[in-house]
């Protein structure tokens, strides 16, 4: 029975490896999971014999002991002072850190006078090397789609910071008001000693920058308004687009008052009206003209501000300078993540050359669906919306599925299949991080459950799956089914039809069905065979997706 002595592992992942010791104790060899220093983590027994304690922690430190140097290698160790014969493998390789730190998989085979024991040595020891290549595989997989997931996170956070500033421009009230909200919304995800954003006003019939809003400790005089606008002009007339400077890699490029670590400095530019008049001032640059900017000094949390700070500040700058174009800012920032979203999707679909297009199809039936319903089930547009960005996310769980599982082109085992069926909740967790996109979820969740319960992940019946899931899995059925797949010829539309129909009230539920058959479906077709959905990109699609990704945001 397994015998857990301490934590060191995730759960899934000691449920795995207590598993597997079971498998082995059944094969009559001892199973043990031990650290860096030898401790033993896990130790399944047969019950049959003890495994020596001091063996086993020296055997684990021998196996990790030249970690950061080593890969999954398999070490066949056996003593003549030691009346058994050990299996040992690198489990968790940990290199690149200051402290030498690892897991590794031992198997004690017991005495080696023992035939049966020499006989099964070579299998044990090829189960235990396949093993680990799996954990591994396993363990980097789920590192990358937390990485995944956190980035995703953060760039939404961006976003919906600078979807917050342009709700707020629809609001009429002073400069001061609306700029002051823009530095404490900013602040809330920039650590920063102190930021401000500098206005041109025009004091005493003269041009010259204002303070107008500001958080943090940060002190702007005139003579430090004039150094930030004289170095910001240099930068921008050597075709820069904002001012970074510190002392952090190199000495300072120019000097500044000796409280400033690190500075950078963007501008507000508008449109200038005046750009062929001798009026036009010399704060003009080409079409455009700084009427702002955005300071800010001393980076907290890290040493310096980055090209991932300048993007942002940049776009906080652009969103304060022409709020007064709300309407076209806010586009802007709506096509940007529709643009994410296409960007990332198509990632996805480039796995595997048999489905690339393929989120983009399925996002453009399921809204089609979504149209023949809508009165039936009363929905509206924002609902419609989202049920086309589910069909756009429906695969988002695909990157969690090794590649060479995806692209595979023979028969696949049953584990196999187990594997690929897991994309569904996969696509589930990552989004789940995520408030906004929570109403999305069920489709993404749900598009391969099936009426009669035969689907997965979940064996949901009936009205037991939601009617997003019901819209987007039928969606991905029809592109699937008209489209080339290694594994089955491309169907016509008449053909495609003809399943459906033959599979209503068991794969398919029969109203969401019905809807889409009585449908033009042979004009939905002409539009994807025409290329309607292709060039979305540039035309209807910019416009769409716009307007369906407002509907997470607001």
């Amino acid at each position: 029975m397994p015998d857990t002595l301490t934590a060191g592992l995730t759960a899934p992942e000691m449920r795995e490896l207590k598993d597997f010791g079971a498998r082995l104790a059944s094969l009559g060899a001892n199973f043990a999971v031990c650290d860096f220093e030898g401790r033993p983590l896990l130790l399944c027994k047969t019950g049959g014999f003890e495994t020596d304690p001091v063996r086993l922690a020296k055997i684990a430190r021998d196996c990790l002991q030249n970690l950061p140097n080593k890969k999954e290698e398999l070490h066949d160790d056996s003593s003549p002072s030691s009346a058994s014969r050990y299996l040992s493998a690198i489990l968790v390789p940990l290199a690149g850190t200051k402290k030498q730190t690892g897991f590794a998989a031992v198997i004690d085979l017991g005495a080696t006078p023992d035939m049966n024991n020499q006989q099964q040595a070579p299998i044990l020891s090829e189960l235990l090397r396949l093993f680990t290549e799996k954990f591994i595989s396993q363990r980097k997989s789920t590192e990358q789609m937390d990485m995944i997931s956190s980035e995703l996170a953060q760039t939404y956070e961006e976003l919906v910071l600078l979807y917050k500033i342009s709700t707020n421009m629809e609001i009429v009230e002073p400069d001061a008001n609306f700029l002051q909200m823009a530095c404490d919304s900013l602040t809330e995800i920039v650590s920063v000693e102190g930021i401000a954003i500098l206005q041109e006003k025009t004091v005493d019939d003269k041009s010259r920058f204002v303070l107008i809003a500001g958080a943090g400790v940060i002190d702007i005089d005139d003579r430090t308004t004039s150094l930030l606008y004289t170095r910001l002009q240099q930068e921008m007339n050597k075709g820069k687009e904002v001012l970074l400077d510190s002392e952090v890699d190199a000495p300072f490029r120019y000097e500044w008052p000796k409280n400033i670590r690190n500075v950078i400095v963007v501008p507000l530019s508008g449109k200038n009206k005046n750009s062929s008049s001798q009026e036009a001032g010399p704060r003009q640059r080409g079409e455009n003209h700084v009427i702002g900017m955005l300071v800010a000094v001393n980076r907290l949390d890290k040493p310096d501000f980055d090209s991932t700070d300048a993007k942002l500040f940049t776009s906080v700058a652009s969103e304060c300078a022409v709020f007064v174009e709300n309407n076209r800012l806010f586009s802007d920032l709506k096509e940007l993540f529709i643009g994410s979203l296409k960007a990332l999707t198509r990632s996805i679909d480039a796995k595997d050359r048999y489905t690339r297009g393929h989120s983009e199809r399925v996002a453009f039936i399921s809204k089609w669906i979504a149209e023949q319903l809508a009165e039936d089930e009363n929905l509206d547009q924002e609902q419609i919306h989202k049920i086309y960005l589910a069909g756009l996310l429906h695969d988002i769980g695909k990157i969690g599925i090794d590649e060479k599982l995806l692209c595979k082109t023979g028969r696949i085992t049953a584990r196999e299949k187990n594997k690929l069926r897991m994309h569904p909740s996969i696509g589930a967790n990552i989004l789940g991080g995520i408030k906004q996109m929570r109403d999305i979820i069920p489709g993404v969740l749900c598009h391969h459950e099936r009426v009669d319960g035969k689907g997965y992940p979940s064996g949901l019946k009936g009205d037991q799956i939601p009617l997003m899931g019901k819209i987007v899995g039928l969606a991905d059925s029809f592109d699937a089914m008209t489209s080339e797949r290694v594994y089955q010829e491309v169907m016509t539309v008449e053909k495609a039809v003809a399943e459906i129909e033959k599979r209503l009230g068991t794969q398919f539920d029969e109203k969401v069905a019905n809807a889409f058959l009585k449908s033009d479906v042979y004009h939905l077709w002409d539009l994807m065979e025409e290329g309607a959905v292709k060039t979305y990109g540039t035309d209807d699609f910019s416009q769409y997706g716009s307007a369906a990704v407002g509907t997470l945001i607001a």
